[in-house]
């Protein structure tokens, strides 16, 4: 082969390219939105995402089933995601407290508000409770997904979205 030049790639490397490609053109905006939610904060996300991504890629030869792609995606992502919140959990361990922000002008709206209020007791969960309320209220994934993405059962997602639905309900009606 003649130096610079590149060689053909193989079916199985084109398949791949192919097959992440398309996933990516459709799922990338839903795992971005589901990393924000779990990280709560879209670089990382990104970030955590485009790494899902990276390694299904590097690892297609080895994916039994490429129909199960999505789900080993979402996997991925929420794996990811957990381990984004040990480092932060570390990081924030031994890290100086800061001061608190002051609220910005577009927070005296009603509708922020609120949303600033769900968001916050969110962040007050268990992670598990956490991720089961995530994953299906605002991912829209059935128990079987989160059960899948999470790496429980459905009858642990029942508990923990239940468990996490009350003490988000309990924590809004006292800010109220």
């Amino acid at each position: 082969m003649v130096a610079g030049a590149t060689a053909a790639p193989s079916a199985v490397d084109w398949d791949a390219d192919q097959a992440v490609t398309q996933l990516y053109t459709t799922q990338y905006r839903p795992l971005v939105r589901l990393a924000t939610l779990l990280v709560r904060d879209s670089a990382t996300a990104e970030e955590v995402v485009q790494d899902a991504f990276v390694a299904m890629h590097g690892a297609w030869r080895r994916l039994r089933d490429p129909n199960k792609a999505l789900s080993y995606l979402r996997q991925s992502v929420v794996n990811r995601a957990r381990s984004v919140l040990r480092h932060r959990a570390v990081v924030e361990k031994h890290a100086p407290k800061a001061l608190p922000d002051a609220p910005s002008a577009e927070q005296g709206a009603m509708s922020e508000l609120e949303r600033a209020a769900v968001i916050e007791a969110l962040r007050h969960l268990p992670s598990r409770q956490r991720e089961a309320v995530v994953l299906r209220y605002y991912g829209d994934f059935s128990e079987a997904q989160i059960a899948d993405a999470m790496g429980i059962s459905r009858g642990a997602v029942k508990s923990h979205t239940a468990r996490g639905i009350a003490a988000l309900r309990s924590a809004l009606e006292q800010t109220t």
